[in-house]
């Protein structure tokens, strides 16, 4: 029964990552690793046998070289509209995603509490992500995610702060001195993430942090540069790279799952497009997942993207691709009968009608894709494997479900994941990725190894 946790001082902090460099470096000192978070908030999912976790999460239970499961993120908060869907154990919780937020953590406390302790009796080390930080005052009395569960875990605290942004050693001391004795002494070590820079300069901070708090700093973990999805998926805009494809990803207000693009930028010239001009001398346009398609919808119309995306769709030689709820906003209508996520006018460009249905589906599905005409010729019956997360049913002109349907240059598929498929990457872009999550995940562990104090690691894992 061991466990390590990372909490930050803020979001955007790094915990993610460094939680998923450690799910690797405790794996490779031949322990049986599960990371945890106890509640994730994202539109990111992955499909596991038994419904969804979050991207974290999924990427986390890779690195430890577990099969992930929804234990490892017992609950899920998938924003929508105003509100947020409750994921619980990989399924969705109606009735509680109807009930305020303050009002849900006592009654999701226990399956926290049951996943967490589960995957404490049947691991080696349980690496815990927190969220957010520990010291949000006003969020206290609601917390099931950070040092309530280090205290259920009996976990030792890391706490990370992303210095690249400044005012790191006042983020931790405000942190550290907001929160109450007993969880002071949680904390074991503070970690600087994201340092670059000349080291030399960091003295005498950390000493007389050390001084202030009783906790030393363990750790200063410069800027990694990696494959890896962020939390969210995408920056507003990628680097721009000449010589590869330009390829614009329309990120609507709840665009989902946008993680799975990540290899993409590996063999294309991804810009994040959120204004019509972003569209302008792409090679291909992909509308993407999305948890609200009544909503994004609006959205594409009042910025003016819709018509850039059906301009783009005019013009010889582009493609444009729908994924999921990109696949629903190409078609011509969206049926809303029992109130789920709303009805309108699609953009048109697929000879589609999609009804929007009570229920979830979500499943992974293999299938082999096919015979398409120009431009898509390439990717004719290739076999894929992918997953579904939709609460729709397409169908075209002859009503047969639509889960793969193109014409003529613009097409949409049901599945997500294909984008992670190097097959599929070198039909439609002509290029394979070069680097892999696992070489990723070893180069994380060998961050670890070089730049965090690892006699500690050990000695929290219960290693000699």
């Amino acid at each position: 029964m061991t466990a390590v946790m990372i909490q930050g001082c803020t979001s955007w902090a790094g915990k993610s990552l460094l939680t998923t460099a450690l799910c690797r470096w405790y794996a490779r000192q031949g322990l049986k690793v599960a990371p945890f978070k106890a509640q994730n908030m994202s539109n990111n999912a992955r499909v596991i046998d038994g419904g969804e976790i979050g991207v974290a999460q999924w990427l986390q239970a890779r690195a430890a070289g577990v099969e992930p499961e929804a234990r490892m993120n017992p609950v899920l908060l998938k924003p929508e509209s105003g509100s947020s869907q409750v994921v619980r154990l990989g399924r969705v919780d109606a009735e509680l995603s109807r009930w305020p937020w303050r009002d849900r953590s006592e009654a999701l406390w226990p399956t926290v509490e049951n996943a967490l302790a589960e995957l404490l009796d049947e691991y080696d080390i349980v690496v815990i992500e927190g969220a957010g930080s520990p010291a949000e005052i006003n969020l206290a009395a609601n917390d099931i995610v950070n040092m309530r569960v280090a205290e259920r875990a009996g976990a030792p605290v890391l706490l990370a702060v992303d210095i690249d942004r400044g005012g790191a050693f006042a983020h931790l001391y405000g942190t550290w001195s907001l929160l109450p004795p007993h969880h002071q002494r949680r904390i074991r070590g503070f970690v600087l993430n994201r340092f670059r820079g000349d080291a030399s300069l960091l003295p005498p901070g950390p000493e007389q942090l050390e001084r202030l708090t009783g906790v030393p700093t363990v750790g200063v973990v410069p800027m990694i540069r990696h494959d890896l999805p962020d939390e969210e998926g995408a920056a507003l805009r990628a680097p721009v790279r000449g010589g590869l494809p330009p390829v614009a990803i329309v990120r609507y207000p709840t665009a989902s799952n946008l993680d799975e693009f990540a290899l993409l930028e590996q063999v294309a010239d991804v810009r994040w497009a959120t204004q019509p001009w972003h569209l302008e001398g792409a090679a291909t346009v992909i509308l993407p997942g999305s948890k609200h398609v009544a909503s994004d919808l609006a959205w594409l119309r009042a910025s003016g993207v819709d018509a850039a995306v059906v301009a783009a769709a005019g013009r010889p030689g582009v493609r444009v691709l729908g994924v999921c709820g990109g696949l629903q906003l190409l078609g011509r209508r969206l049926e809303d009968p029992f109130g789920v996520d709303g009805a309108g006018d699609g953009l048109g460009l697929l000879p589609l009608t999609t009804t929007f249905e009570r229920d979830k589906l979500v499943r992974r599905r293999s299938l082999s894709l096919p015979v398409f005409g120009e431009p898509w010729a390439a990717l004719s019956g290739l076999g894929v494997d992918g997953y579904e997360i939709r609460q729709g049913r397409t169908v075209g002109e002859a009503g047969a479900d639509a889960v793969v349907v193109s014409e003529g240059n613009v097409a949409g598929w049901y599945l997500h994941g294909l984008f992670e498929d190097a097959a599929v990457l070198e039909a439609l872009f002509g290029g394979r990725p070069t680097r892999s999550l696992d070489a990723t995940f070893e180069r994380l562990a060998d961050v670890v190894q070089d730049h965090l104090d690892t006699r500690l690691l050990r000695s929290l894992a219960g290693l000699s």
